[in-house]
């Protein structure tokens, strides 16, 4: 992280990333409690929307953005295809229960281990100790993530093999069975994903996604630095703040393309679970409106379940990339003091 120059720098309280910068241990920490509080989130959420749902109103109209998400992949419903909510109250206490899990390893991480994995004392954890300016280590520990995000993928496309997934031109859950032959097909349709109205292809491309991800994570885990590690390859310039900069703008890309997936496609997102397409509108700032009669239901703050999924991820993607701007501005070098100076002497400054 960006000093200054000043070789014994402190941060505030606030800055609670500059307490895991240099501590891989202390890091993990970081990560199991933040997957814990996902969990938690994910399982109340789910109890406090299942409490307030009113079977009798479309459920897109009562801004049930969790039961929707069930409902999408095939739970909740009974054998004729109906959705009754079975297993929902199951999954949310199994989210809590993990919760706790994910919060006792945090702590312990936070306050038993030692906050350095390089001292740690079983060898192989050494390997993923965190050095930023170590191409070699970081693209060993990306390797692994990529691997993980190809098996969650995998996984998906198995359930909806044998579980089976709701397909709204049925109105039923039904088994997807996708082809691994036509990964051309699935290529072609990075320009017009939106459109996309077959369950097959979205789990061929989970499929495809898959592919990549694992080849991609071998190929990080078994090479090392190819060539000089030069300032072309981010020599002087990779470092902590870079790194965090750089997933700053994947997640929020991904948040941004997941607003206009939700606010249109209607495959993925069924008008019965998430309600009507949206419209988009230019005000101070871009954002959906609903375009269905809610008058019929009980929506928390009067919108849609898509119109709510929809505004919140954009918004979150748009504030990504702008954390994204600054470290990565940081990480090459600004200092954002230079433009306080300059604003604050605007009456002593003078010009040649």
């Amino acid at each position: 992280m960006q000093t200054y120059g000043n070789p014994d720098v402190t941060y505030g309280w606030w800055a609670g990333n500059s307490r895991v910068t240099n501590r891989s241990g202390k890091f993990i920490s970081a990560h199991a409690a933040h997957t814990g509080l996902i969990s938690f989130a994910a399982g109340a959420s789910t109890l406090w929307e299942l409490a307030r749902f009113d079977p009798s109103v479309a459920m897109g109209h009562q801004s049930s953005i969790f039961l929707a998400h069930l409902a999408s992949i095939g739970v909740g419903f009974d054998e004729s295809g109906i959705w009754t909510g079975e297993n929902v109250a199951s999954i949310a206490i199994v989210h809590l229960i993990a919760s706790l899990v994910y919060a006792g390893g945090a702590l312990s991480h936070s306050l038993f281990f030692d906050a350095d994995l390089e001292s740690g004392p079983i060898p192989t954890t050494k390997k993923f100790q965190i050095k930023w300016d170590n191409p070699d280590k970081l693209t060993f520990i990306l390797g692994h993530h990529l691997i993980f995000l190809g098996v969650a993928c995998i996984w998906f496309v198995e359930w909806a093999r044998w579980h089976g997934i709701y397909d709204p031109a049925i109105g039923e859950v039904r088994q997807v069975f996708p082809g691994y032959g036509d990964f051309g097909r699935i290529w072609s349709h990075q320009y017009d994903f939106l459109k996309i109205d077959s369950l097959e292809e979205v789990m061929e491309g989970h499929a495809f996604l898959a592919f990549l991800e694992i080849s991609g994570g071998a190929w990080h885990i078994a090479t090392r630095q190819l060539g000089n590690y030069d300032k072309f390859k981010g020599a002087g310039l990779l470092g902590a703040e870079a790194v965090l900069s750089w997933s700053l703008a994947g997640i929020g890309w991904m948040a941004i393309v997941a607003a206009f997936w939700c606010a249109t496609n209607t495959t993925v997102y069924p008008e019965a679970f998430y309600g009507e397409p949206l419209a988009f509108k230019f005000g101070i700032s871009p954002y959906w409106i609903d375009t269905g009669d809610l008058s019929d239901g009980n929506a928390f703050f009067g919108h849609s379940t898509r119109a709510a999924l929809s505004n919140v991820h954009y918004y979150f993607g748009f504030f990504f990339i702008q954390g994204h701007i600054w470290h990565a501005l940081r990480a090459m070098g600004f200092d954002f003091r230079r433009i306080a100076n300059a604003v604050g002497n605007v009456t002593g400054t003078k010009t040649a």
